[in-house]
């Protein structure tokens, strides 16, 4: 993947995740039905803005005892903190809960993970297990879960930089993931400058049709905007 420029990026960060989704069907009609989380996420922080990053891919597991006493744990933590903090930055932690039916038994983020993620380069997390320490987590960092509950349990990372599956979301290492409030679509960086060139048009076509839906509702007008 070519790495996209600061400009490119700037440009995602500012417009919101489902506009993005817009763009990309117009840029991209084979990824209409694919490429973004599809169930609905907490999100505690909904008034941060846009994040844009490079997908850092974890499974992880909550119910089982930590395997503490196997060797090579401990490397396993040290070899995953050099993944998170390497090149591409800023990255986006895409993490998916290897629990199964009981998915978010134990928080792997909280107070601790988020400030020692951000401190690495970490922007946030899109996640289908669970948070928690909600108050206390680093300012300005977003968090997208499957769910809220009070105990970290056995929380234990399994694998890294391995493709994973996050609520309909398939990733890979390294993939550009932009995310807000309303969930996190893969980016194709090589459609970003077809997607700043298809906005003024989307937003013209929009505006049309709501201005006409606001001029009184009538149906002939709406009709009209709507075929463009």
């Amino acid at each position: 993947m070519t790495a996209p420029t600061q400009s490119q990026l700037e440009f995602l960060r500012s417009i919101d995740t489902p506009t993005v989704c817009n763009l990309i069907e117009i840029v991209a009609p084979e990824r209409r039905g694919s490429g973004y989380t599809v169930k609905h996420l907490h999100c505690p922080f909904p008034e941060l803005p846009p994040m844009v990053g490079f997908a850092k891919t974890v499974t992880f597991k909550a119910k089982d005892a930590v395997p503490l006493a196997e060797a090579g744990y401990m490397q396993k933590r040290l070899d995953y903190l050099d993944y998170v903090a390497a090149a591409p930055q800023p990255a986006i932690m895409v993490m998916h809960d290897l629990d199964g039916e009981h998915a978010g038994f134990g928080a792997f983020w909280g107070e601790v993970q988020s400030n020692v993620h951000k401190a690495l380069g970490a922007l946030g997390v899109v996640t289908d297990g669970s948070i928690r320490d909600i108050p206390m987590i680093a300012p300005g960092f977003q968090m997208l879960a499957g769910s809220i509950v009070p105990s970290h349990a056995y929380v234990h990372v399994v694998d890294f930089g391995i493709d994973v599956n996050v609520v309909g979301m398939a990733v890979k290492s390294g993939d550009l993931i932009h995310a807000d409030r309303h969930g996190a679509i893969v980016v194709p960086a090589d459609k970003i400058d077809a997607m700043k060139a298809a906005l003024e048009g989307l937003a013209a076509r929009e505006a049309k049709i709501i201005a006409a839906a606001k001029a009184g509702g009538d149906v002939a007008a709406i009709k009209a905007a709507m075929k463009g």
